[in-house]
Order: structure tokens, then sequence, then C-alpha cells
């Protein structure tokens, strides 16, 4: 749950203040490394640090006395006549953990005090301060140090102060002090405060009048500021977001809250200046059997963006109310057995697109709803459900919205015998419901039937036998997948049938063989294996013309779908199917490590019969639309190809080519060349074609909907072009339209002490329909800086870094 604090600042920034009295505050000039504890590199540098050195402290001159003793040593002790003892030459007092170096040292003769002549040093737990004179309690642990200049070892962290007070309490006050983690020599930024108090107990300090410098230059000016000086959480404000979209400003201001070990919040007042003000806030918590949080944002009245254009889909929502909410729990019950529970909801469709998340990536196209039990046993699973979400499509049209599950009920088991033998159990019963006016539905008979809500059972009890050995397999399987529905029709006026039943056997056998051959190339030994497989199945076609849809799709084919009987996904059809399919595939695999080098296969089906059974469900008809008829009639599938080659440890290539040798053109085909290093760099090519009409799940309604042959190009990389800077990019390309659907630029630069992030970035916005008419560009540029050890100004994009290019480490700021 850690969230650690970057800057807290409880009197706001003061930027008129920098001239002002109390900033003149100066620490002494910083000392030079050698007497910092500092150890250079040299040749053992460690590849990934940034710093020039470490801080290491020196072994302890003396052993650990008594608890509540002093040990000493001295070379000459004398003793005055009021019974003042002075120490002279090389002196050491060590007091349990705290040891001082000095050439002189006296200590009057009531024996709680000592007073010492610098230049001295002062010990602590990892912690070295050193100065002109001190005086120390020799009955507790309080100190102070005149021209002091400290280094706390294990944070990187070192300052200097005019004067330095460790009080009773463990606490250190300095006077006129410096603070920073740049390496000795280096100060490119410093904190300075007038008075500042570090706490290593609770972990942050706390400065008044406080200035940032860079380079020497005050930038910032506090009145008051507390900062961390380790890892561990505080209550505070976190540096802002800042953000230019276009023609508009982005600032987010986070606050955030410590509340508990196990529980932490954050509260983001965010400005967006063509938008108006947003608030949000997420609330995480982290019990002994469960966790959770719960996260939005509300806008009062949405400013409409800065587009002139008022049927821009930018300017839709100009006026109204924004927000959004999303709930997530997860606990066990026991060993066996957990539950979650989710509950996301947004204003319209278009929120994310319009104002992104501050928080946890957001699914953009959707929001869950979701209770959820289940229980996993050693033969049966049972999970109980309700389920359902917003679907975040703008305009988002009846016929698109989803169903719910209210609830859905699932058991499922399997037995295997020593022979072979296996039975399994699948069953799911599901009452799917959605609010809709069913009478706006369009009027056709395809939308009589989606207008239903209502129960289904369905159960899928299968038998089989499995023979495996390492020369090959077979495996016949039968299953039998019963279905009954109780529909539901609303307002919509229909005499359709409310009760359906349907019956489908499921007949497969899967076969295969494995060769395998000693291979010597370049001088290494490998296994070559040659593994032709066959597969046959049989559905036959039941009428599922009155069935709706509630959860059902036609899976686009490819490698996997030579091997299975189902052609469909979700419950609601059953494909017909006469099939078989044969395939080869040949394995390369270092002899050493038996890791697969290159992977290469070939396939096709042949069809034997026709398939009538299409998401209308009629085994009597054919479908009308062409693309639909051909693949519903062709004798054989496309030929498919692949191949997977390890090159190296380093470079990596995948390739798919799907192709009709009937009509002897391309369906679809995919190439990418990977290139990852293990100093970090990272390069991904890729090329994809898509024929017009190819994935039969897709509609003209649906966003990811193309009515053009799609053919795109998509190359990325990651680059450390240094210990400290790393370079990133992308461009996807549509060869199609000819347009750049996102491009990207960043550079990162990552030092001992701080950290600058500049990214530029310009993507389409489809609107959330498949419609090229009413795509347009957006453009942003991103900037971040990172002091370490204090935080940073600006939104980060490593998370969106992540995802946009494979491969892409974020080195730690």
């Amino acid at each position: 749950m850690g969230k650690r604090l970057s800057w807290k600042a409880l009197a706001g920034l003061v930027a008129a203040g920098l001239g002002s009295g109390p900033l003149l505050a100066a620490p002494p000039e910083p000392l030079p490394a050698e007497q910092l504890d500092f150890r250079p590199w040299g040749s053992e540098s460690p590849g990934a640090s940034l710093c020039r050195g470490v801080y290491v402290m020196p072994d302890y001159r003396l052993p650990p006395p008594e608890p509540g003793k002093v040990a000493s040593e001295s070379a000459s002790a004398s003793y005055g006549e009021d019974g003042e003892t002075l120490l002279r030459g090389e002196v050491v007092l060590r007091r349990d953990n705290a040891q001082l170096e000095t050439p002189q040292v006296r200590v009057p003769s009531n024996r709680e005090r000592a007073f010492a002549e610098g230049p001295l040093a002062l010990r602590d737990q990892g912690l070295l301060v050193r100065g002109s004179a001190a005086e120390l309690s020799l009955v507790n642990d309080a100190a102070s140090v005149d021209e002091a200049h400290y280094v706390i070892h294990d944070r990187h962290l070192r300052g200097d102060a005019q004067r330095l007070a460790r009080l009773e309490d463990g606490r250190y006050r300095l006077s006129s002090a410096s603070f920073t983690t740049c390496d000795p020599g280096d100060n490119l930024w410093q904190l300075v405060g007038g008075d500042v108090m570090l706490d290593r107990e609770s972990g942050f300090g706390t400065a008044r009048h406080a200035r940032l410098e860079v380079k020497d230059v005050p930038v910032f000016y506090w009145p008051w500021v507390r900062f961390p000086i380790d890892d561990r959480r505080h209550t505070g404000f976190l540096w802002p977001a800042v953000g230019f979209s276009t023609d508009s400003l982005d600032y987010a201001q986070p606050f955030y809250w410590n509340i508990a070990p196990d529980q932490d919040a954050t509260i983001t007042p965010r400005w967006i200046s063509d938008r108006g003000l947003l608030l949000g806030g997420q609330y995480r918590y982290l019990f002994a059997e469960s966790a959770g949080q719960i996260e939005g944002a509300w806008l009062d009245s949405d400013d409409g963006g800065d587009s002139d254009n008022p049927n821009d889909a930018a300017r839709r929502f100009e006026g109204e109310e924004r927000w959004y909410l999303d709930y997530r729990h997860a606990g066990t019950l026991s060993p066996r057995s957990r539950y979650q529970l989710r509950y996301g909801a947004a204003s319209d469709g278009r929120y994310f697109d319009d104002f992104g998340s501050d928080f946890a990536e957001q699914n953009t196209s959707s929001m869950s709803r979701l209770a959820q039990v289940d229980y996993r046993g050693d033969t049966w699973r049972l999970d109980a459900r309700a389920q359902g979400f917003q679907k975040l499509d703008d305009p988002l049209l009846e016929r698109d919205k989803p169903f719910y599950r209210l609830p859905s009920l699932t058991a499922s088991a399997r037995w295997n015998q020593q022979s072979g033998f296996y039975q399994q159990w699948q069953s799911n019963y599901s009452y799917f419901w959605r609010d809709i006016d069913e009478a706006a539905l369009p009027n056709t008979e395809r939308f009589d039937r989606e207008s239903a809500t209502g129960s289904r059972l369905h159960l899928a009890p299968a038998v089989g036998w499995r023979f495996d050995e390492s020369w090959g397999h077979l495996e016949p399987r039968l299953e039998w997948l019963g279905t009954a529905y109780a529909l539901d029709y609303g307002e919509r006026g229909t005499d359709r049938d409310t009760s359906l039943t349907r019956s489908v056997p499921v007949t497969s056998v899967d076969a295969g063989l494995v060769f395998e051959r000693e291979l010597d190339l370049g001088g290494r030994g490998y296994r070559q294996t040659l593994e032709p497989r066959a597969n046959y199945a049989y559905v036959p076609a039941r009428d599922q013309s009155d069935f709706p849809d509630f959860d059902t799709s036609e899976r686009a084919f490819s490698w996997n779908q030579l091997w299975s009987p189902h052609r469909f996904s979700g419950s609601d059809r059953v494909g017909d199917l006469n099939r078989l399919s044969l395939g080869l595939e040949s394995r390369l695999l270092d002899d050493d490590s038996g890791r697969q080098r290159l992977s290469l296969g070939l396939g096709q089906a042949l069809y034997f019969e026709d398939r009538s059974i299409d998401m209308d469900g009629n085994p009597d008809e054919l479908p009308t639309n062409g693309a639909d008829y051909y693949r519903a009639t062709r004798d054989r599938s496309p030929l498919v190809a692949n191949a997977d080659w390890q090159l190296t440890e380093s470079w990596r290539t995948r390739w798919q080519w799907l192709y009709d040798d009937d009509l002897e053109r391309t369906e679809r085909a995919g190439v990418e060349l990977q290139y990852r290093s293990p100093n970090g760099h990272a390069l991904n090519l890729g090329y994809r074609w898509e024929l017009e009409g190819f994935d039969p799940s897709l509609d003209q309604f649906d966003d990811d909907f193309r009515n053009y042959d799609r053919e795109e190009y998509d190359a990325s990389f990651a680059w450390k072009a240094g210990r400290r800077v790393d370079l990133i990019g992308r461009l996807l390309y549509d060869n199609t339209n000819d347009r750049a659907l996102e491009q990207l630029a960043g550079v990162q630069w990552n030092d001992c002490c701080y950290g600058v992030q500049l990214v530029w970035r310009e993507w389409i916005d489809d609107n959330d329909t498949g419609n090229l008419a009413d795509d347009f560009t957006d453009r942003g540029v991103f900037l971040r800086f990172v002091f370490k050890g204090l935080g940073g100004v600006g939104r980060g994009a490593d998370s969106y870094f992540e995802e946009a290019i494979p491969g892409y480490r974020s080195t730690a700021f």
C-alpha cells in the first residue's frame, strides 16, 4: 500500500517571499567528500548506480560500554582543582551508539556534560556530524554542534547547518541549514531553511522559512514545509501534476493522508483550464483477510473543452455534471474460498476519453460491477456471482447495452482414472437482464429476438479417454451440450416462444505423433521434433433462430481454432461442424536447457459440410452477406502458418499468416521483431494486415469495426542512451488511410539526485465509433521533474510507456 510522500507545504507557496528577510539564512560551506564518509565507486561501480559513490560509516573505534556508561580514550588527561577533566590528543568518547572524536574535551566536575573543540566528528547509528565545537550530555542523548556538516548514510543525504542540536527525544534541530541528496561537490538542488527539524523515528523533517535552490538560485519558498527522510508514508501535499494538451492547461494538486498503517487516502483537486475544477479522491485499505479501494472524481459543470465547433464530441456534455466512481474489494472466507466486490459507474461514455484517470489504470471501454464468491475443492469448483458492466460508448444505442447476470451460478468437476478415462461436468445457471426500452429496438426479426431477457440453464457433461506418451497422444471425447431458456420480451409486441430448449452432441478425436532427432548446429546440440497432428470434430446443426444472444460471438479463425470444435464463445450458439484439421509442427529445443528456440507450424481444416449456423441460428438458411456466405460454404479453411524464433538471447521474432489458397489472398498476417537487452534497451517492429470482414464477431456498430482492409505498421523503442538518459518513442501508422494513429517521443534524464521526464504525444481519437469521418487528432506535452528525497513536479508517464512500449522497464526515480 506504500505511497511515498513527496512534499508538504502547509502554508502554501509564496513566491513573492523569495527576497524576504527569513530567506537570508545561510548554511556554512560544505565539506569535501573525503570528510563525509563518501567512498567513490572507482572501477567497482555497480552498473545501475547513478551516483558517483556511496556513504560508508566506518566501524566504531571503541567497543560498546555498559548501558548508561561512557567509555573514553585519549592521548593525555589532566584534572583541575575543581574536579574538571581535560582530555587531549585523539580523544574518543562513546555512550551507547553515540561516539565523539575530537582533539580536546573538557568535562566539568558534575560529569553531566562535555565540551569539545573541533574539528570534531560525532557518529550515531548511520549518522555523521562534523563541526567546529560541540556540547554533549553524558546522561542522555542531547548534543549540539556548531558549524555542522551532517550525513545520513543509508538515505544518501547530506547537509550543512550553522548549528545542529540533538534533543533529548532523539530529534535533530538545525539552524540556517541545508538538505540535499546530491553527491558531495554537486549542489544541483538543495533545500535551505532557517529552522529545520529532522525526526528519524517518524521519518520526516520540517523546515520554517524554507527555500528550494536549483544551482544556488532560489525557485520556491515555503513559510513551513515538511519532507520525507526515508521511504515511509506521510500525510501531506504531493508534488503537483502538470500537463498541456492542445490549448489547455491541466494542473492537479494531490494531498496524501496516511490514515493508519493499513489505510490511506489521496485527495486531488484538479483544474483544467477549458473544463473546470475536478475533485478526485482515492481511499485504500489492507486488512488481514481483505483489501480494497474506492476512488472517483466529480466535476460540477463541464466548460466543454477548447473546440469552437459546437458539434465536437468534447463539447457534447457542456454544462453537465461529469463524474466516475470505482469500488473494489476482495477477501478470503477460507483457504479454499474467496470473494470479490466491484462497482464502477461513470456519468457518460466519454468521461475517460476527456479526463483520463488520476489513480489506477482504468479500462476506458467499460466499468465493471461484480459480487462473487467461489470455492475451489480437489474435485469440485463452485462460483456464484452477480455481474455486469457499464459500457462506455458515446452514444450508446439501446441495442448495444450489455446484459447483467443476476445471478450466475457455476459448478464444474473432473474425475480422472489411471486407465486414461476421465469425466467432466460443467453447468451454469444465469438470469440475464438489461435496462432497455424493448420497443425502441429496430423493428426487425433479429431485434425481436434480441429484446429478450430471462434465464438460461446450460449443462455440458463430457467423457473421454486420453492416451499420452512422449511419442504421441490420442484423445477421443464426447460432450453433450444441453441448454434451456425461460424468456421475457417485456414491452416488445411479439408472440415468440418463451420456453426454448436445445440439445447438441459434440464429438471430437485428437491425435498426434512426436518424432525426435539429435541435431548439431554451430557446435551446439539441439533436439528437433516433427509433430504431425490430426483433429476431427462433428457437431450437428440445431435450429437456434429463436435463441437470444446474451453472451455469444463467433470466433475469428486462428491456429487454436484448428483444434477446437467450438466455433462460438459463450453458450447461446453451438456451431455445426464436420471438419478434419491437419497440422504439422516442428520445434528446435536446446539440449542443455530444454528451452525452445524455434517453433514452426502449418495447418488447415477441411470441411465436409457447409456451416449453416451463424448468429441468426437458422440451420435452413445460409448467410446472405458475401463475406459471411463465403466463410460458411468454403470447403477448406485458410492455411495457417506461424513461427516463433528465439534468434539470440536478445532477439526474437514471431510470424503468423492466414492464406486463402482458393482465392489466393491473405486474410490475416502479422510479424513482429523484438529486441530485449540486459542493459534495458527495447525495440519492437510490427506489421499487421487484416482483410475487411475477417473477424465475424464485429459488426458495423462496434468501435473496432473497420469497413476497409486494415494494414498497420507499429514501431516502438526504449533506448538507454547512457546510464542517465532514456529515449522513448512510438509510431503506429494506418497505411490504409495514410495517417498516424499514434506518435510519441520522450526523453528521461535520471541522475543521482534528480530526474527529468519530457514526453510529446499525438494520437487519433475515434469518438467511440468505427466511422472515420468523426475521428480527430489530439496532442499533449507532459513534463515531470523529480528531486530525489523530495519528490517531483508533473505527471509521470511510466505506466503509459509500459503499456505502449512492450519491454520498457522504468528507471526508478
